[in-house]
């Protein structure tokens, strides 16, 4: 079978030269703290604020089908990956949906982090370009800046890295909040609405999105020493996450109530101290997370070739995916309408749906149990209605922006 691990096969045999259990909480948290942190406070303007019980439902039931994958995972000692998972409960067949949903959403990811560079560093240098204009040249610039970290292919070095991404995360929720209490600040005098029904899977697509780190899952619990303890990995990741966004969306909402845009720094009043702080440290967050979420998309196309595992090569081919996520950021920069499509069509499938259906599949005795089979069926079908709704919704708002915008 493939593997998508960013350690070599050797090391993952290896206990001892595994990665730690803090350095994996923080792997994990700098995945799942990305950029959902900044559009949490437009996910709830869109849905009110009795949708802060969705964003609880969403994070449980993404929490127990990271359980699920887990557990596929342990049905047998050579799935050791998501396209693992989907060829024991599919077969061939089963490991190409898995890895076309699953690589798709990263790339995508990816993407959505040189967009969210991009507007950020438009709004703090407004009007600069040399070749390229404005957010274009941003995005260049990004991608200078982010190389360097694709050199770092061992999960253990990347900690240190994300322990960067969390720490930033803390300080954008402290710096926003910093803009709405400070005496200059814009205050958080906003009412807001109880229950938004006609935005509503817009506000469910966000809420999912900012849950969706099971396609790195697995290849932090390959990662691990004492893999035994991946799912208190997953606890401390899904628990600390829930708290930053909450926090980031009552504050934002407070703040800003229905004017919200997709990303909350773009809200905030430029010549404030705290607002430059904030969006400063929202240009750290993508660069320590890019290498993290490219990194399963660059080693299954190394596992392609025996040569690839040349450092040479190794590089090579995470500069490739570089470009080539530049190119797309700067032909589609439209950071909440693709981050909305994300979480309704590839986060919904990847994060809950097909952990249900392999689950599902592979534990086919499981019907016995009764209670947590229909649990899993319900979510499952959930998953599915929220995932037709949100994907037509959010494709809907793309083509009407393009053509308000042709016109």
């Amino acid at each position: 079978m493939d593997t998508i691990e960013c350690q070599s096969h050797d090391a993952l045999q290896q206990p001892k030269t595994g990665t730690t259990f803090l350095r994996t909480c923080f792997n994990g948290l700098n995945a799942m703290s990305g950029v959902g942190i900044l559009s949490i406070p437009y996910a709830l303007s869109q849905g009110g604020w009795m949708s802060l019980i969705l964003l609880f439902m969403v994070a449980i039931i993404c929490f127990y089908t990271a359980l699920l994958l887990r557990r596929c995972m342990d049905a047998n000692p050579l799935t050791n990956t998501y396209p693992d998972v989907g060829e024991l409960a599919f077969g061939k067949k089963g490991r190409t949906i898995v890895s076309m949903f699953m690589y798709l959403e990263l790339f995508l990811v990816a993407v959505e982090f040189l967009i969210l560079q991009g507007d950020n560093l438009d709004k703090l240098f407004p009007g600069v370009s040399f070749i390229f204009a404005g957010k274009k040249l941003f995005v260049l610039l990004t991608a200078l800046i982010i190389w360097p970290t694709l050199c770092l292919t061992n999960l253990g070095l990347l900690a240190y890295v994300s322990v960067g991404g969390v720490f930033a995360s803390f300080i954008m929720v402290g710096s926003v909040f910093w803009s709405g209490a400070a005496a200059d600040g814009v205050g958080f005098e906003e009412k807001g609405e109880l229950w938004i029904w006609s935005s509503l899977p817009t506000a469910i697509s966000l809420y999912t999105f900012c849950y969706c780190g099971h396609a790195v899952f697995p290849t932090l619990n390959n990662s691990m020493k004492d893999k035994i303890h991946f799912p208190k990995v997953l606890f401390v990741c899904f628990l600390i996450s829930t708290v930053i966004y909450v926090s980031m969306a009552i504050e934002g909402y407070l703040m800003f109530g229905g004017s919200l845009v997709s990303q909350v720094t773009l809200n905030l009043p430029s010549q404030l101290m705290s607002s430059k702080i904030a969006i400063y440290t929202t240009l750290v967050g993508p660069i320590t997370k890019y290498a993290l979420v490219i990194c399963p998309i660059a080693t299954a196309i190394e596992d392609m070739f025996p040569f690839s595992r040349r450092k040479v090569i190794t590089i090579l081919i995470r500069t490739a995916i570089l470009l080539i996520t530049v190119v797309v950021a700067m032909a589609v920069p439209y950071f909440g309408y693709v981050m909305t499509f994300m979480g309704a069509f590839l986060g919904v499938g990847v994060s809950i749906v097909l952990p249900c259906l392999c689950y599902l599949k592979i534990h086919k005795d499981m019907k016995r149990f009764g209670l947590e089979y229909m649990i899993i069926v319900i979510i499952l079908m959930m998953g599915i209605f929220v995932s037709i709704v949100g994907t037509y919704t959010s494709i809907r708002n793309i083509v009407m922006h393009l053509l308000s915008s042709s016109s």
